[in-house]
């Protein structure tokens, strides 16, 4: 995966980067490794900085509306100030820490619809910054989150798609200001009390934090409203435990209670 953009911030003749990862593919916790390749202009400028970004589009609502907005959640600067002297070449090679939070955006191979992930870079010269486009990036599911899809799909739940909503869950041990929301179709043998599933990961380095919400379908003299549960997986014995069982036992008790059966 590779992204280079003249620093148009800098006029005609400014310097370039270009910036190569070894693989764009990592996990929550996990690391994305690369080089950016940094070349001098016609002149000679004083770099301030380089970094690297984690960027992500946020949903944020705003009294009654709401919008989109690219949100940088992580960042890590490469380099201190340097002379960049024309035509001069530089590799910075970097290891970049992606944070326990981080949204995922493929699940088994497939990019879930509406997500948006990417690593961008920064370069500041003599108080211009210019920001690349963003190189795309895929995070994959850690096992533990793997093993709740799993068993959803299993249950016949079908993937509608996810975002990113700005706020925090309550509750719940969170360090960023935004979490995602994977949306579901319900099976036919939910269909008649469900009338879409959201799950919401927030792992740790030490668990998996678990958010459903489950948006009920009205009845003839009832109104529609939300249910919502929550659990914590440990890492080392989730493998001991049917989920799909589990997550059955509680959709249905969570219907059954406001007088919604299937």
């Amino acid at each position: 995966m590779v992204f280079k953009k003249m620093l148009q911030a800098l006029g005609v003749g400014g310097p370039s980067v270009e910036t190569v990862l070894a693989n764009p593919n990592c996990r929550p916790g996990g690391f994305l490794e690369g080089q950016v390749h940094v070349v001098g202009g016609d002149h000679a400028v004083d770099v301030e900085y380089l970094a690297v970004g984690l960027v992500t589009r946020v949903e944020v609502e705003s009294g009654d509306s709401e919008y989109n907005t690219d949100q940088e959640f992580h960042r890590q600067r490469l380099t201190g100030s340097f002379r960049l002297e024309p035509g001069a070449k530089y590799d910075v090679p970097f290891r970049f820490d992606v944070p326990w939070e981080t949204p995922i955006t493929e699940v088994y191979g497939q990019h879930l619809h509406g997500m948006t992930m990417g690593l961008a870079t920064e370069l500041e010269v003599a108080r211009a910054v210019d920001k690349s486009d963003l190189d795309a990036v895929a995070v994959h599911p850690l096992p533990a989150q793997e093993r709740l899809l799993d068993a959803l799909l299993r249950l016949g739940f079908r993937f509608s798609r996810a975002d990113v909503e700005r706020g925090r869950v309550y509750g719940a041990q969170q360090s960023l200001p935004f979490y995602q929301e994977i949306e579901f179709y319900p099976p036919s043998a939910y269909a008649s009390g469900i009338n879409q599933l959201e799950l919401t990961f927030i792992p740790t380095p030490q668990k998996l934090q678990v958010i459903l919400e489950i948006d009920k379908r009205g009845g003839l003299f009832t109104e529609g409203h939300d249910a919502f549960g929550r659990f914590d997986v440990d890492y080392a014995t989730v493998d001991h435990t049917d989920w799909g069982a589990q997550l059955d036992n509680w959709l249905r008790q969570s219907a059954q209670r406001r007088g919604l059966f299937f």
